[in-house]
């Protein structure tokens, strides 16, 4: 599954001509027997661009990459998207578990919007899912991949091996507690370890009492999104993601809101920029903290010589952007900061797109 230590590599790379291919698949036949058809068909236009740009001699070795890793994909285990990002010295290929457009992009650095939107607006997850086996799955909408790497899954060994007293006996429920608590205190000291590669959103599910005892003793209550209550220890995780999906949603759909509120408060105090021009200044001294971006929102522009400022779109050299607002959201994200999208229309009064700046 992507992360975003892929998304930062590839929105690390510059080298001009950059070549992004977004296409959507299918996972099942008939419908993804045309899927090859129409990547080639994206493949020969960015072929076609490229010959306008450079000789063929230029770009050889840039259409000699694509045209190698277009043989590479396995188009038996599609999955609803699929990107390939190439230049002279890099190729690599996504699979990607949720729809794309389809675009043939030539660029400096690779097109990674899609994969920023989805990784926000979808973006990977965990379930943990709390029994006597304890069971971590990485995902991403429905889809469930279960977490297979040393100490997952953990299983529950009842009592701590020593003998226990009379009084002890007496108490043997308090006893069982304590040994749950502990047990799950050593669920969260590995999941931080995971946590801290890669932190990621976590949707909590099991029966009310291990919920509760996990609660009690976490790290991570920050990043808790929502929780499942219910026996799932027989569940498949196909079915254990139809039922955690809707609860992500929830808990994303909440953040988003809260985030509106900052953008309201920083407003308030004149810490915010509104509009593209405002906004790629602002990000372009990697000062943006927080970008608010309308999902279907795009920019193409051409740069100033010093980067600073957008100019009008000719579609010619390097200094020619498809869509700047690629651009701002690659560099907020380098510089640490976050993004969030929103239906048409929401940012109406930041002219679609708004920026929170960094405290000094």
């Amino acid at each position: 599954m992507i992360s975003s230590a892929d998304i930062r590599a590839l929105q690390k790379h510059r080298d001009y001509p950059s070549i992004s291919i977004l296409a959507p698949t299918h996972r099942t036949v008939p419908a993804n027997r045309k899927d090859p058809i129409k990547v080639d068909n994206l493949v020969r236009k960015a072929i076609e661009r490229l010959h306008g740009e450079f000789s063929k001699r230029e770009a050889a070795p840039v259409v000699k990459q694509l045209q190698q890793l277009v043989k590479q994909v396995d188009w038996e285990h599609s999955l609803e998207g699929l990107a390939l990002f190439v230049s002279k010295d890099h190729a690599s290929i996504m699979t990607l578990p949720f729809k794309v457009k389809p675009r043939a992009i030539i660029d400096e650095t690779f097109a990674t919007r899609d994969l920023v939107y989805a990784y926000n607006r979808a973006k990977p997850y965990r379930v943990l899912a709390l029994s006597h086996e304890v069971r971590l799955f990485d995902a991403w909408t429905m889809v469930l991949e279960e977490h297979l790497q040393e100490p997952f899954p953990m299983a529950y060994r009842a009592g701590s091996g020593k003998k226990l007293s009379r009084r002890q006996v007496m108490v043997r429920s308090d006893a069982r507690e304590d040994d749950h608590r502990k047990f799950f205190k050593q669920v969260d000291d590995a999941l931080a370890v995971i946590q801290k590669a890669d932190p990621r959103p976590l949707i909590l599910a099991g029966v009310e009492r291990n919920l509760a005892f996990f609660r009690e003793v976490t790290r991570h209550t920050d990043v808790i999104f929502g929780m499942l209550s219910g026996n799932y220890d027989q569940t498949s995780p196909s079915e254990l993601g139809k039922w955690v999906w809707p609860v992500f949603e929830v808990g994303a759909t909440r953040v988003r809101a809260e985030a509106l509120i900052t953008l309201d408060d920083a407003v308030s105090a004149h810490r915010h920029s509104s509009g593209i021009d405002q906004v790629w200044r602002l990000a372009e001294r990697g000062d943006c903290r927080m970008l608010f971006v309308e999902k279907d929102f795009s920019y193409p522009a051409d740069l100033s010589p010093d980067g600073k400022l957008l100019l009008p779109h000719t579609g010619k050299g390097a200094n020619s952007l498809d869509d700047a607002v690629d651009e701002v959201i690659e560099m907020v994200m380098l510089s640490g900061g976050e993004v969030h999208y929103y239906p048409a229309g929401d940012l109406e009064a930041h002219q679609r797109i708004a920026g929170i700046a960094r405290k000094n």
